[in-house]
């Protein structure tokens, strides 16, 4: 079995290369000259994203064995008839290049930085081993989960989901009840508590490069105050029932102290943070052309590249038990990889018409843009969606840069509470809502944790946080 999975990794990996390999060639077809054409994709080209959105939601439940075996294929397979579709919906007088070819590598680009970013930090957290007498009380998995919701903006979502997430789950291995516990963490620390600063969600540092203060996220302080202390009671008093429904002793003895093996990784997570940061402001006038579709910049290469060798010096100086100990494996990263990929490019035809269309859509006030940027940030990827209604709401004020909807009106910076706050928030509504969700449930599936199916997990959203939502509208917005 296991050279039928290297096989098949060898597979998918090979048809990766060969689309990331495709990208130069859509720059000399139809873009020679440096054409850009302002192509709207038909509505039935986002077919596909709904097909991989129903896939991940209906296949682990109604066929989960194959599933576990063959979810790669499925994603591929998807990516394909994506692709086949944009390419059948382009007029001959305009070609496949130039409608679709920069947005090919935009996307990919992204995906790239997607996934070194949480590959890196995989890697370096799961070199740090926490130990220590942790007993699973509704005190002490609230107080863990509130630390990484703390975390979250200073490290970002999900240096601190994989930061914690084992310590929890080994705390909570005892239990009859876990999976609550797994959700509640999702909700916080891999959503909701990065919405402080840049560093804490993808959106808001694409909003810091565009040119947002970093400190103006901290105006958000109350609306994550808010919607955390709401939602982290609403886990205290459900942790405190279930815990008494399964006769839950109170800590007893042992006493054994807190103990973290690897802590030189700490070191390297900070690394990786510094990366990200000094990407936002640090401009390396060198990149790599990509035909007319775009440059690799300098930056990004370092970037990337230094995340890359943080993980490396990771995996060389962390001894080989502390890993066991974590029960570490590749599986969660690999999942996320394989599956993003596909959602990534199924998600082209709907990210650009939202982008054509997203103006039509009526929005007025920072409610309206809290809910439009929010939703959708559930279902497609929070960053380009921030990048859209950042882009709506600039042009319906008649705003020229970013940084004057900090300081324009009084409704230009409600509108862009309600984007950065939706962008973020509403990630925890489904699974695909943020990169860590679909790792972390990996994770907890790996130690043997039963996780909600997609609908199931969507039923806990919408009963526990779609209210606490409602709530931030009606006092913030």
């Amino acid at each position: 079995m296991r050279t039928t999975q290297r096989r098949l990794h060898r597979r998918i990996l090979l048809t990766l290369a060969l689309l990331f390999l495709a990208v130069p060639a859509m720059a000399a077809e139809g873009m020679g000259h440096g054409a850009t054409v302002a192509y709207i994709p038909p509505v039935w080209t986002i077919l596909p994203f709904i097909g991989i959105l129903l896939s991940i939601a209906l296949f682990p439940l109604f066929a989960n064995h194959f599933w576990e075996h063959h979810y790669p294929k499925v994603s591929a397979a998807w990516l394909v008839v994506a692709v086949v579709l944009m390419y059948f919906s382009v007029p001959s007088d305009v070609g496949f290049g130039a409608a679709f070819g920069e947005r090919f590598f935009s996307t990919y680009e992204e995906y790239v930085a997607f996934i070194i970013l949480l590959g890196s930090l995989f890697v370096i957290s799961g070199g740090i081993y926490i130990s220590g007498d942790l007993k699973a009380t509704p005190l002490v998995n609230s107080t863990i989960i509130l630390i990484g919701a703390m975390l979250a903006s200073l490290i970002g979502t999900t240096g601190a989901a994989m930061l914690l997430v084992r310590p929890l789950i080994r705390a909570n291995s005892g239990r009859e009840y876990q999976s609550h516990v797994v959700l509640f963490f999702i909700f916080l620390v891999c959503n909701i508590g990065g919405a402080l600063t840049p560093i804490g969600d993808p959106p808001l540092f694409l909003g810091f490069l565009q040119g947002i203060p970093f400190e103006w996220t901290l105006k958000l302080t109350p609306h994550w105050m808010f919607a955390i202390g709401v939602v982290l009671v609403v886990f205290y008093f459900m942790d405190s029932h279930l815990a008494r429904r399964e006769g839950l002793a109170k800590p007893t003895g042992g006493g054994a102290p807190i103990r973290v093996q690897g802590a030189w990784n700490f070191v390297l997570l900070l690394g990786v943070v510094a990366l990200v940061i000094t990407s936002g402001v640090l401009h390396i006038d060198w990149g790599i052309p990509i035909g007319s579709l775009g440059v690799i910049d300098g930056t990004s290469l370092l970037r990337d590249g230094g995340q890359v060798v943080l993980a490396l010096i990771s995996v060389a100086i962390t001894p080989r038990v502390v890993r066991q100990a974590n029960n570490f494996n590749f599986g969660p990263i690999k999942e996320v990889a394989y599956l993003f990929i596909g959602i990534f490019t199924c998600m082209i035809p709907a990210l650009m018409l939202l982008n054509a269309r997203g103006g039509e859509l009526g929005l007025s006030g920072g409610a309206s843009y809290f809910w439009a940027s929010g939703l959708l940030s559930s279902f497609l990827d929070n960053a380009p969606t921030y990048l859209t209604f950042l882009a709506t709401g600039m042009g319906s004020l008649g705003i020229q840069h970013a940084v004057d909807m900090t300081t324009h009106s009084v409704a230009s910076i409600q509108i862009l509470e309600g984007i950065s706050a939706g962008s973020v928030f509403m990630g925890a509504m489904t699974y695909i809502g943020n990169g860590p969700n679909f790792m972390v449930k990996a994770i907890a599936e790996g130690s043997g944790i039963r996780m909600p199916s997609f609908f199931g997990y969507m039923a806990y959203s919408m009963l526990v946080l779609f209210p606490v939502f409602v709530l931030v509208t009606l006092i913030f917005f």
